[in-house]
Order: structure tokens, then C-alpha cells, then sequence
């Protein structure tokens, strides 16, 4: 488990968004409160449009709140940090770093990488990309980026796992089994994770708690615990049931 535990708190924060071309105003989230801790997966799901995406970035520090405030253990959140990972829906990887490099860069920056080497062994091993360890990104299929770009930030154990549709590029398979890898690396950290997915089934399968959002403003519908124990059976009668509970709440935000 991870040694640091935190407490991420989102206050009354809304986010709007100004078009230049007509001076339009996009809400794109509205008076959001959550407390979130270590330990915690959270899956967000929604319409398109509702401000999961836009949640992900806040917390990350990549852009700030029109109102309200976000906070780790009282801290307020201003800018990026290490602290705070980030995987995105495209691989974001250096063109000119083969696979192993890619994987092993931050690790690198930090000084970090000596008597590590075998943290970039294991991503290798997770995401099956061993014999492509020479390859670059230009290489790659785009499900092998995607790959690639996953464990490079799960590599840093950062206290907040923030993923965006990370799995989305994947095959069926290599998706199941990449669930369960990001599971059981979150377990033996005990990080706080969160991750926006548009597949009710990935969001049950791997959360805590699944947070149901809306749009226009966004905004949360429910916050329903996921009370099961790991690993899930995605055909058992509690899967189903919170798939219905999930699916409904959806359909009545949608037609609201």
C-alpha cells in the first residue's frame, strides 16, 4: 500500500469556457463538491459533453477553476505535479525515445532510474511490449502506444492516478487484461485513482464508486458505491443490478 494518504476535496469548483469568435460562454461544469481518498478507484461516467474530462484536468492543474477551489490535505491545487499523473485518451509519447525510453524517462529526470531497472522490466511485462523495447512510437499500432503511454505514468506511483478513457484504443482483450493490471497496481499502492470511461461495465468492474454526471451544465446525478469485492464477476446479479441502477440514471439525466 501507498505510505501517503490524501484527501482531494473539489469545493463549489465550476468551470466556463469563453468562444473568442462569439463571445459565447460554454458552463461546462457547475458547482461540483466531492471528497475523495486514497484507496479510493472513482469511475466517471456521463454524456458527452458533461465535464468528466474537464475534472481530470482541474485536478491534474493543467487548467483552473472559473470558481470554487481543489485541494489535497488543504493544499490548494495551482499547477502540474508529479504528484498527480495523468494518462490521456491519445498516447502523448517522445517520437524520438524508443519504448523503454518512453517508459523510463521520468524515472530518469528524477534520478530515480538507477536500481529502478526493473520497475521498466515489469511495465515491459505488463502491456507485453518486451520485444519492442527497441521500437519507437512511430512504430507502434495505436493500442501499443496507448499501452506505452499507460504504465509510463503508473511507473511514477504518483498519489492521484488520474486516466482518461486510457483503454479506449484497445482490443477487447488486451482491454480486460490491462483493467486488471491497473487494478492490481492501484491495490498494491493504495493510491486515490480516478477515470473517466464511457463503458458502464469498466466503470463497475474497476471502481469503488461510480460518480454519473450530466450535461448542460455539468454536473453530478449519483454517486453510487460499488460494494463488491475484487475481482468482479461482470455476470453476477449485483453486476447486473448496478448496471440497470447506472443505465437509469443515465437515461433520466439524458431525457431530464
Amino acid at each position: 500500500m501507498a505510505e501517503k494518504k490524501v484527501t482531494l476535496k473539489l469545493e463549489n469548483v465550476s468551470k466556463s469556457f469563453a468562444k473568442v469568435e462569439n463571445d459565447e460562454v460554454t458552463h461546462a461544469l457547475n458547482a461540483i463538491d466531492m471528497e475523495l481518498k486514497s484507496g479510493e478507484f472513482i469511475s466517471l461516467v456521463g454524456p458527452s459533453g458533461c465535464g468528466k474530462s474537464t475534472i481530470l484536468r482541474l485536478v491534474a492543474g493543467l487548467i483552473t477553476p472559473t470558481t470554487g477551489k481543489i485541494t489535497v490535505d488543504g493544499k490548494e491545487i495551482l499547477e502540474p505535479s508529479p504528484e498527480r499523473g495523468m494518462v490521456f485518451q491519445k498516447p502523448t509519447l517522445f517520437p524520438w525515445l524508443t519504448v523503454e525510453k518512453n517508459i523510463a524517462f521520468s524515472l530518469k529526470m528524477q534520478g530515480k532510474l538507477k536500481g529502478n531497472e526493473e520497475k521498466v522490466e515489469r511495465m515491459l511485462k505488463v502491456i507485453g511490449l518486451e520485444s519492442f523495447r527497441e521500437d519507437y512510437p512511430g512504430q507502434l499500432s495505436g493500442g501499443m502506444a496507448q499501452r506505452v503511454a499507460l504504465v509510463r505514468s503508473l511507473i511514477n506511483e504518483p498519489d492521484i492516478l488520474l486516466l482518461d478513457e486510457p483503454l479506449g484504443a484497445l482490443d477487447a482483450f488486451t482491454r480486460m487484461n490491462m483493467q486488471d493490471e491497473i487494478l492490481k497496481i492501484w491495490q498494491e499502492r493504495g493510491q486515490l485513482a480516478i477515470m473517466v470511461t464511457h463503458d458502464v461495465d469498466e466503470a463497475i468492474y474497476m471502481g469503488t464508486r461510480v460518480i454519473v454526471m450530466d450535461a448542460n451544465p455539468g454536473r453530478v446525478v449519483a454517486d453510487i458505491k460499488i460494494d463488491e469485492e475484487y475481482p468482479r464477476d461482470r455476470s453476477s446479479a449485483a453486476f447486473v443490478e448496478y448496471r440497470n441502477e447506472i443505465l437509469n440514471r443515465l437515461h433520466f439525466g439524458g431525457n431530464k
